[in-house]
């Protein structure tokens, strides 16, 4: 007969499963979004699935951290601007990235931020990485290598090659956020509604230019299921992992959290060849192996 009280003991790996749970469902939700945004976008709708997707979370965030926004100083407002910059065009890069790949390969060669970021922070300070993590790094790239290859050794794709910078551009994020002394203060919320806010605008001045069908056209034409997908990549992709995050990380450690999401490669490949009917071949296949191992012994490499 079990007893009436669980003991301290035995709610605390339950509350630890409860917040690793929605971090994990982050996880799966991102790498679920390389297949959704394959799906509905072309080469010349970038653009305007881009202003529509952030199009519509935006209000939601800035109506949610409103008075925090207000509280921010010019300075803050500045650093944050420009980091949405960055990261407009670290979307575009990702967007016209998966157009040309498969989503599989997109989400296993945007894990190579794991192994970027720390090789660039290690430049940035002058310090010599771990002989684990340059093995680890170069078991990465190997990785890659095969992973971009067909029936044979070929040149990668553009889509592989936009993606591979788009890698770059989210260490260069990194970096910039971890050295702006102007934002290192500012609220996590009001950061990121600045920040998407930023692409944005960068996003809605390359549809005024005439880049791409202009967003108002495309929305026209999209039908239930493209609907249903800009609306998993708006809700579930933004708004929700946004929020998740921001409260996972007030209950249990980063390093914990960044653990979890870092399993968001091997959900893109899950989903890109369950439900996309992707196919990688042996040398794909191993290629993804040595990605994902590469990424894991790099990330404990460096702690």
């Amino acid at each position: 007969m079990s007893s009436l009280a669980a003991t301290p003991a035995a709610l605390a790996p339950r509350r630890a499963w409860l917040t690793d749970l929605p971090v994990l469902l982050v996880a799966v939700v991102w790498g679920a979004s390389y297949l959704a945004a394959k799906g509905i976008t072309t080469t010349h709708t970038v653009i305007a699935v881009l202003v529509l997707r952030f199009g519509v979370v935006l209000p939601a965030l800035v109506a949610a951290g409103w008075r925090s926004l207000r509280a921010l100083t010019r300075a803050q407002w500045r650093g944050a601007g420009v980091l949405g910059l960055i990261l407009g065009v670290i979307f575009l890069l990702e967007t016209y990235g998966v157009v040309h790949t498969s989503a599989t390969n997109a989400g296993l060669i945007i894990s190579l931020t794991m192994i970027f970021t720390p090789l660039a922070e290690s430049v940035a300070r002058r310090a010599r990485p771990p002989r684990a993590f340059l093995a680890a790094a170069g078991l990465s790239v190997l990785g890659v290598v095969l992973l971009t290859q067909g029936g044979g050794f070929t040149r990668p794709s553009p889509g592989d090659l936009l993606i591979l910078l788009a890698a770059l551009a989210r260490t260069a994020h990194v970096l910039a956020m971890s050295r702006m002394k102007a934002v290192r203060d500012a609220d996590s919320l009001s950061l990121t509604t600045v920040q998407l806010g930023g692409a944005v605008l960068v996003f809605a001045v390359l549809a005024a230019s005439g880049v791409g069908e202009a967003p108002w056209s495309v929305a026209a034409d999209f039908g239930p299921r493209a609907w249903a997908g800009l609306l998993f990549l708006s809700v579930c992709c933004t708004l929700f992992a946004f929020f998740v995050q921001m409260w996972a990380v007030r209950r249990t450690s980063p390093s914990r959290v960044s653990l979890l999401l870092g399993t968001e490669p091997l959900w893109a490949a899950a989903v890109g060849i369950t439900l996309g009917g992707e196919r990688l071949g042996v040398a794909g296949l191993l290629g993804a192996a040595l990605v994902l191992v590469g990424t894991w012994w790099g990330r404990r490499a460096v702690g």
